[in-house]
Parts: C-alpha cells; structure tokens; sequence
C-alpha cells in the first residue's frame, strides 16, 4: 500500500497526477493482490526509480516491450523477414551452383578422355584407399606419345560427343602453346657423383603450328623449333589450349542456356625428380555472353529481374538489421556510460566489469557480421547473375552466403532463449565456455605432439600420416571412433621396429583421448549443465546492475506503466550527471521514456 502512494508520477500535471481517490485504491488493491512485486521504500528517491525503470525496460525481451509499451517490435519483425529471404536465397544460389560445378567437374572428365593418354575410368570414382596409383609417365617416349595424344584429340575435335568448339570466331583450331619451366642449368654426371646446377627457372614456349589433318610428332618438332628438353633440369612443362561450348542443362521455361569457355591445361609435374612426371589436367570455367539464335527467346529477362528483384531485397533488409543493430549498440553504450555516472554519483562507486558487459549483446554483433557477409554475397550473386564477371567466383559468393546464413539460423538461437525450455542450451554453453576454451587449450597441446610424432615417424610407412594435415584428420577421426582397423591395417610392415611403435603409439593416443580426456570434456559441460539448472531451483547469481534493476513484476508491465513520459526528470538528470556536453546530446536522442531504447 506505501508503495503507490510513495511512488512519484513520471508526468507532473498529467491527468495521471490528479487520479480519484477510488482510482488510487484500486490501483492499491490490484498490487496488493499479487506477491510477486516488489516493495518500495517511502523514501525511494525519484531518480533512483526512474533509473531502475529505464534499465528494466533496456533489458526486456520484445514480448516484454510490447506488453509494457505497445511498442511494435519492427526490429524483429525485419531478423524473421530476414531469414526467409536470404534462406530463399540460398537454396536457389546452391542448386545453381550445384549444377554449375556439376557441370565443371564432368567436362573435366570429358577433357580427361580426350587428351590424356592412359585416363580410364576408375580413376574417376573416388575411393578410400585409392582404387589406382597416380596418373605419370615414366618414359621419354611416353612424356612425348602424351603430347601427340592431346593434340590429336584436340585437333579431332568434332569427333567428340560433347558440344566443343574452338576458342575462334570461325571456329578454326587456334594453336596449342606448350611451355616448359626448366632450371637454368642442371646437367648430372652419375658415373663421378658430380653436378652442375643453377636454381633460377627459365620459361620458354612454342606454338604446335600444323597444316590441317597432319599429325604432331612433338619428338622432332620441338627439335626442329629449336627448343631442347632436359629431363634432369626439368621442373613442369605444360600444354595449353581453350574450348567453348553452350550448357544446355541450365535451359527451362525462363532461363536461357549458358556459354562457357574452358581454358584447359595438361600439365607435367616433374619437381619431385624422383623419376615419376605426375601428369594432372585443368580445365578453368569462365562465363561468356551467349549471342542465342532466332528460335529460342534470349531477351526475356524474366528470370533476371526476379533474381535481381531477390538480391536487392535482401541487400536492403541486411542493410536495415545493420543500421538497426549498429544503432542498438551505440545507445546501448551511451546507456553503459549513464549508468556509470549514476553509480558513481549515487552510491559514490564504480559500476563492476560484470554489469558495463551486460550492455555489450554479443548478439547484435553477430548480425551484423552476417549482414555485412549475406550483403557482400549478395552483390557477388547479382555480378555472376549479369555476367559481369569474367572468371569463376562461384566459391567466394557461396563462402560469403554461406557462413551469412550460419550465422543468421545461429541468431535464432536469441529468440528461443526467451523460452525457459529452449534456453538451457544457451545459458549451458555460455557458462562452459570459459572451462572449455582452457580445457581445449590443454588437450591440443597433447593433440600437437602426437601429430607431429606420427607424422615425422609414420609418415613414410602409413598413407594417413603423409602430410600433417591429413595427420590431424587420421587422429581426430580416432577420437571419434571412425575407421580404426583401417588405421591399423594399412601400416607398412618394411620396418618391423616402426611397426610395433605405431601399435604402442595409435594404442596411447585413442586410450588418452577417448577414455579420459574425451570423459572429461564432456564432464566440464555436465558440470555446467547442473549448475544451470540449479540455478533455475535456487535463483541465477546477480551483478551490482542486475540487484539494482530488480525483476519488474508482471502488473507493472502490462499495466501501461512504463507508457509514462518521463523525458523531462531524465534530462534534468542528464544535466546533473554528464558534464560533457556529447553526452547529454547523445543521449537527448534517446530520452522521451526509453521508448526509442526498444532494441531486439
């Protein structure tokens, strides 16, 4: 009953100050009638109170605020509508670029029929472990019959299945460029164990220049260009060429067919000089403007325009949220920075490390990462959509949409934690975080030194520990349990003393990780987990700012308190606290009540 009484009204002269006396004892016995809120001195200073209720409605959920001021949540409005576009968005990027790098990848084993000798078709399939040894030659005579094979097939051209021409608007064959990169000197005299070497690489190139249907005998004709090959000096040689040809696949009811030029190289890997020349083909897509034919309707734009219609929409959304978010942390701070001042004029001390973080969303900071990565994305998307980019950059666009939308079904997460149910997961993984960060710390030390042993010492005897990056994915595919007999298995019995210690070595390493320290990373989040939930039976621990705000009480929110103007007492108070005259004019932006502090 003292506390209505005792509570100053936010709005002098308003009609709220001259209430009936019948009013006033409804309002007192509606508030007697609920435990629930909280009890308020005679003596609560004015400031105090309006202080509390401005915290208290800066850190309501979207539900709250609406309930309290009938403030429309726009800003949550814009996030969902955000999520259906940009998911749209992406599920239509990724079955373009699904056929498109279908579509690479099958021309590149097209390629590979038809200019490489020795290709067959298990090489294709990809198996684990490998079905066939890698594609090489061994021979002078083979490293030249592979240069005769590409340039027939090259210049056969037509009797190819797929829709192949010639990088020429006659289609005529252009010529082939072959290029070899040698030391500038390396000449060995095995029979005296004598060299003479120069490390520094020279390039040299020819054109195969033929008459038509005569075929190369690249042995003599580059003997007779004057080009000489050293096979001890050589490091990589190359054979170059482009083709174009039209996708059809990609056709349908508004959507015309694409041209694509493909610069192919078949390339000679021989810097190992281990006597083994790895033979390799690339086949880079690049996008060319169709010119079309009169029996098929090119100019219908209908495709482009919804697809451009889709980007600028969720370019201008993205840029909504970012504005939003950015707007909502800069006042966020200047409310950090009252706070401050009122505690360390009010209760003569400083606001703790604990409560200026409570001003600081790590949530709004993501959205905005994932805005400014969907809206880079997005533009990427629109420049492959015009053509407007002569190379691939297929995988940058999809990195940039793809982790924006990660992030984006990450900030879902926010939303659900304002249910009790979906917010353990939340509360869990935040109160572990600092336990996990120094646990995972520990245990990839130990990770390190078991990598580095096992690739020093197994890598030569055991395919998975070739290179240290597949070191790590053998190891960390153990923790998990994943193909350990394999791992035993394929380990080579040349060295019988290497053998038995990577028995010892595999057997400490999946006994250390699986049985204890996997056991006790997910120890640390049980552990974490129990507190939480005994913190939802006994109450969570509160910083000095969140004993000072107080859990407002279900009627106050709902009972259009919080509508109360309360722009003049704050600005008085802005004026006694900030000496500074940024501040005050600051935050003069969001004075009125708190009600532009509605953030998400």
């Amino acid at each position: 009953m003292e506390r209505m009484e005792s509570l100053p009204d936010e709005n002098t002269g308003t009609e709220e100050e001259n209430e009936t006396p019948e009013r006033n004892q409804g309002n007192r016995r509606n508030v007697q009638g609920y435990s629930s809120c909280p009890t308020t001195s005679s003596n609560l200073n004015q400031m105090e109170e309006k202080m509390r209720r401005k915290l208290q409605f800066f850190f309501m959920n979207p539900i709250e605020k609406w309930q309290a001021k009938r403030k429309f949540p726009y800003k949550f409005i814009v996030q969902v509508i955000k999520i259906i576009l940009v998911t749209f968005q992406l599920c239509l990027f990724a079955h373009n670029r699904y056929n498109h790098v279908n579509y690479t990848w099958d021309n590149r084993i097209t390629f590979s029929h038809l200019f490489l000798l020795g290709w067959d078709s298990t090489r294709e399939i990809n198996a684990y472990p490998p079905g066939a040894g890698p594609l090489a030659v061994y021979k002078i005579d083979e490293f030249y019959n592979t240069l005769d094979y590409a340039y027939a097939g090259y210049a056969n051209l037509s009797n190819a299945i797929g829709p192949y021409s010639y990088n020429d608007d006659n289609n005529n064959m252009p010529d082939p460029v072959f290029c070899q990169y040698n030391y500038k000197q390396g000449i060995i005299h095995g029979f005296n164990e004598s060299y003479e070497f120069n490390s520094e690489i020279n390039e040299t190139c020819i054109n195969f220049t033929l008459p038509n249907g005569q075929l190369l005998k690249s042995k003599h004709y580059i003997k007779d260009s004057g080009m000489e090959i050293n096979f001890a000096a050589l490091v990589r040689a190359k054979l170059m060429f482009s083709l174009k040809t039209i996708n059809f696949r990609a056709a349908g009811p508004i959507t015309p067919p694409e041209c694509v030029r493909f610069d192919v190289e078949i390339i000679f890997d021989n810097e190992d000089h281990d006597g083994q020349m790895s033979l390799v083909l690339e086949a880079e897509p690049y996008k060319l403007v169709c010119n079309g034919d009169k029996n098929y309707i090119t100019d219908n734009k209908i495709d482009q325009i919804l697809r451009s219609i889709l980007n600028i929409l969720v370019i201008l959304i993205c840029s909504a949220s970012l504005m939003l978010c950015s707007r909502a942390i800069y006042r966020a701070q200047l409310l950090k920075e009252l706070t401050v001042q009122f505690f360390r004029r009010a209760y003569n001390k400083e606001l703790s490390w604990d409560g200026r973080l409570e001003f600081l969303n790590i949530w709004y900071i993501m959205i905005i990462v994932n805005d400014l990565l969907i809206i880079m994305g997005s533009a990427i998307k629109e420049q492959i959509e015009r053509n407007q980019f002569t190379n691939d950059q297929w995988n940058v666009c999809s990195l940039f949409l793809g982790l924006g939308n990660l992030l984006v079904w990450f900030g879902v997460l926010r939303y659900l934690g304002f249910f009790k149910t979906y917010n353990v997961v939340i509360l869990t993984l935040k109160k572990a975080a600092p336990k996990i960060f120094r646990f995972s710390f520990c245990a990839l030390l130990l990770y390190a030194g078991f990598m580095f042993c096992g690739w020093l010492i197994l890598g030569p005897y055991h395919m998975k520990f070739r290179s240290l990056a597949t070191t790590s994915e053998c190891l960390f595919s153990l923790i998990n349990g994943d193909d350990m007999f394999a791992t035993f298995s394929i380990m080579s019995k040349k060295s019988p003393m290497l053998w038995w210690f990577s028995r010892v070595y595999l057997y400490s390493f999946i006994s250390l990780y699986i049985y204890v320290v996997l056991s006790l990373f997910i120890s640390v989040i049980m552990d974490a987990y129990d507190t939480i939930k005994q913190y939802y039976s006994e109450g969570f621990p509160k910083s000095d700012l969140q004993t000072f705000i107080g859990e407002p009480c279900i009627e106050e929110v709902s009972s259009g308190l919080y509508r109360t103007q309360s722009s003049s007492s704050l600005n008085a108070m802005m004026n006694s606290l900030f000496c500074c005259n940024f501040y005050r004019s600051a935050y003069s932006k969001i004075g009125g009540g708190g009600s532009n502090l509605n953030i998400l």
